[in-house]
């Protein structure tokens, strides 16, 4: 496997731990009774329920980015690694 098709590999991966916990995060919340709202703009969180929530899918955006970033970087990595052959 060369360098890019592993770099594509771990964004593929970090999408799908992204979505696995989103999907979690809303599963989770649709128990409560109330279907989560993926509103950006939506009012601020009236109990700590909705706290909590917002906190969990902070730190899943976080780790994302993280994924993402480091992906970006191994990826560009390769490409100049390409380019210089």
């Amino acid at each position: 496997m060369d360098a890019a098709s592993a770099a594509k590999d771990r964004v593929d991966r970090a999408l799908a731990l992204l979505e696995r916990r989103l999907l979690d995060l809303k599963s989770r919340a649709a128990g409560t009774g109330r279907a989560p709202d993926d509103d950006l703009f939506a009012p601020q969180p009236s109990s700590e329920t909705d706290r909590a929530r917002i906190h969990e899918l902070e730190s899943a955006g976080r780790d994302a980015a993280q994924a993402l970033a480091r992906a970006a970087d191994a990826i560009r990595d390769s490409l100049a690694e390409q380019e210089s052959r």
